[in-house]
């Protein structure tokens, strides 16, 4: 594609040289640059492109986008910002193919990745093709992507969405995460529906404050970006949109809501209950523990209503899901008691995991976690005091303790722990300490394993060291 053609739809203050060039590529990674790509340069979090432009041309690249002028012989587009610029050309290149599917994004602090996976098996049972694009990878047809990032950057999101459109795919459920909003990732995007599951403290190291984060959340729902917007009528950020946004449909359990559910009953192996669907009526009996599980089939069903599934159909859609990987998974039965893993990684979502645990536990209940390095540490003492509020006893261990030490980081999580006076221990090592945990549960007892979820490393220093929770329990077991 001749760049004067890919530009048809920018917005650029200036260009220096000839848009006669023919562009091969799109690419914002200096050492993946291949002769004639375009190359974009942006600020970035720790580093800035600009810095790397001239790597890049020597790579190859033909032509930059810049937010300033480089004393570099070779085309440049001078924009004000880049990263927008990068979406809108990365459509571009990709001949718009988002617009040949239909797009529906879940965004919140919880719940994403198994709304996303429920969706996905709703329309499995509808005989639609479709796709996920989310924390746990990219998926469709017999293609899967493993994770780099929750929402990818548009680069690589507008040659997914090609190649899903040669699949065949029709409906993409994708996760858009609150740094995806901030750096408007979907800018460009059209959804079917934009489904918001909940907004609770996390990645304050990055927003500062909740309510700057829940701006972010909110940047789904702007400029007309969704046709629709489910909404969460228990979440107090849910109902203000309620009250905001002009076409809503909604689901909870305790605010009115056009989508509840009554007759809940919550058993080690599933919950079930009753679906009231805008007035239409039905028994689901999910393959999958936890209150909060309820929450995420209401959103996933009163989305798959809107886009024209019946209700029969999403009721064997949610039923046929047996599990999300690393969401409260059950994932062995040991010495008489039962080990889950699960994702909880903010206080709000361990809260939600154990509270469901300590109702179906007979015996003691033991929780293991950690808190991540070089992320929001003000929430460390708060998961201690949710912990302690709930389990009969704490593991703390580390949990990508990336550059921080992780020494420091469970300190701080005791801070929360010895408030209550709950008995726990301090196992660095989470493998050593998982064995531990795993040596203490008896007959009724129930270990939470949380914090990792699905993840497959542990990163220390910089380095992503091969690591499943699941995996080792399985393995110490054996």
């Amino acid at each position: 594609m001749k760049l004067g053609e890919l530009l048809k739809d920018l917005r650029c203050d200036k260009i220096i040289g000839s848009t006669d060039t023919e562009i091969i590529g799109l690419c914002a990674v200096a050492d993946a640059a291949a002769a004639g790509d375009l190359f974009f340069c942006y600020g970035g979090t720790n580093a800035d492109g600009h810095d790397f432009a001239e790597k890049a041309v020597k790579n190859g690249a033909v032509a930059l986008i810049c937010e300033r002028e480089l004393d570099l012989k070779v085309t440049q587009i001078i924009v004000d910002d880049g990263r927008a610029a990068m979406a809108t050309l990365a459509r571009t290149f990709y001949g718009y193919a988002d617009k040949k599917l239909k797009l529906v994004a879940v965004t919140g602090t919880n719940g994403k990745t198994t709304t996303t996976y429920m969706l996905k098996s709703i329309f499995d049972k509808n005989n639609s093709k479709s796709g996920i694009i989310g924390t746990l990878g990219i998926a469709y047809g017999d293609i899967f992507i493993s994770p780099e990032l929750t929402t990818p950057d548009p680069l690589f999101l507008h040659s997914v969405f090609a190649d899903m459109v040669k699949s065949g795919v029709e409906y993409v459920f994708m996760e858009v995460s609150a740094h995806a909003l901030y750096f408007d990732k979907i800018s460009g995007l059209h959804f079917e529906a934009g489904i918001f599951t909940n907004c609770t403290q996390d990645h304050l190291d990055f927003f500062k404050d909740m309510q700057t984060y829940a701006e972010c959340k909110c940047k789904l729902f702007e400029n007309g970006r969704c046709a629709l917007a489910v909404l969460n009528s228990d979440d107090a950020l849910g109902a203000e949109l309620i009250g905001a946004l002009p076409d809503v449909v909604s689901y909870g359990l305790e605010n009115p809501a056009d989508t509840f559910a009554v007759n809940i009953t919550e058993k080690i192996d599933g919950t079930s209950f009753v679906i009231n669907l805008s007035d239409e009526i039905y028994e689901i009996n999910l393959k999958m523990p936890a209150l909060h599980n309820v929450y995420n089939a209401l959103a996933a069903a009163t989305c798959a209503k809107a886009l024209g599934v019946k209700i029969d159909v999403i009721a064997k859609g949610l039923e046929a899901l047996e599990r999300v990987s690393g969401r409260l998974e059950r994932v062995a039965a040991f010495n008489g008691g039962e080990v889950f893993v699960d994702f909880a990684h903010t206080p709000d979502g361990l809260e939600k995991s154990l509270s469901a645990l300590k109702k179906l536990c007979k015996g003691n209940l033991y929780c293991l976690f950690g808190c991540g390095g070089n992320r929001d540490a003000v929430k460390r003492p708060l998961m201690g005091e949710v912990a302690a509020k709930y389990a009969d006893f704490i593991i703390i261990t580390s949990d990508n303790p990336r550059y921080e030490d992780p020494y420091e980081i469970i300190s701080q999580i005791e801070e929360g722990v010895k408030k209550s006076g709950r008995k726990y221990v301090t196992v660095t090592d989470r493998e050593v300490a998982t064995e531990y945990a795993l040596n203490l549960i008896n007959a009724d007892d129930i270990l939470l394993v949380a914090g990792k979820g699905g993840e497959n490393y542990q990163e220390i220093m910089g380095i992503k060291h091969s690591y499943n929770d699941n995996t080792v329990i399985k393995k110490l077991i054996s």
